[in-house]
């Protein structure tokens, strides 16, 4: 019989295209074949330039006349930040609208707080705003963050489920995955309806013992799948499939020889298509 699993979804993530802003993004997603964006309504650092989507009606207007020409969807929202003086009502309840507004369903939020139990009350807060959006909130452990690594992460999305959120989700980069040192037989263990989407992409080389190192691979100079050292077969092997796929991956490096960014977004989704299919 046929293979009957359905093929995934491909979103750009901002990250990958930091340079544009979410109508551009969303043209150039298109043209280089994408289903779907993942729009960065809060920006990840102060110094990063950031487009106040949120909080600009007219670039608001722009990016929902942009989706609707193109077809293109909103797959996920960033980046939430739960910190030790975060307040979720007041911090969050607009961004989330602004994410249901455009279509999103998925929110990627990180755990900077060394409380794991503030850090799980926070991510219920969370769950619980978001959910009445249709929002589902996704856990993304990062290890220069409060939630280091696949067990933590894990640990905070069973305590929300545990309350009764059924919207806690949890997050799979394939960067942090393989720089936490998380382990396979960890997310085999992890109930797939925990896991909607992930970010895809690789890195070279073994894993730095310098953090600073390893933030700054994470935010500037990832490889498109199939060209680092990530076991990505065994990770995709491990993840349910038919998931939605996020393309996160930042090339400084290319961006400063010039590659454009339709160029680097259509080499990221031909080399995950590749990966997919020699799986």
């Amino acid at each position: 019989m046929p293979d009957a699993t359905p093929s995934p979804r491909f979103s750009l993530a901002a990250l990958t295209v930091l340079e544009l802003s979410p109508p551009d993004m969303i043209e150039v997603a298109a043209e280089a074949g994408y289903d779907a964006v993942g729009l960065r309504l809060i920006p990840a650092t102060p110094e990063e330039h950031h487009f106040p989507l949120a909080n600009d009606r007219n670039l608001l207007r722009r990016t929902q006349q942009a989706l609707r020409d193109s077809g293109i969807q909103v797959l996920d929202i960033e980046i939430f930040r739960l910190k030790p003086e975060t307040r979720i009502v007041e911090e969050f309840a607009h961004i989330l609208d602004i994410g249901a507004e455009l279509g999103a369903s998925e929110v990627l939020v990180a755990g900077n707080d060394e409380d794991l139990i503030r850090t799980q009350d926070n991510f219920a807060q969370l769950c619980e705003l978001a959910k009445s959006r249709g929002l589902y909130p996704h856990l993304e452990f990062m290890p220069w963050t409060g939630v280091k690594n696949l067990e933590q992460a894990a640990s905070v999305v069973g305590a929300a489920r545990g309350h009764g959120f059924d919207n806690a989700c949890l997050l799979v980069d394939a960067f942090h995955f393989n720089r936490s040192a998380s382990r396979l037989e960890t997310l085999a263990s992890v109930p797939p309806e925990w896991l909607r989407y992930m970010q895809l992409c690789d890195v070279a080389g073994p894993i730095p013992d310098d953090m600073d190192e390893i933030l700054r691979q994470a935010r500037q100079e990832r490889c498109f799948p199939g060209d680092g050292d990530i076991d990505l077969t065994g990770l995709l092997s491990a993840l349910p499939k038919g998931r939605s796929m996020s393309l996160e991956i930042p090339t400084d490096g290319l961006r400063r020889q010039g590659i454009s960014a339709l160029e680097r977004a259509q080499r990221a989704l031909t080399k995950a298509r590749e990966l997919l299919a020699a799986l």
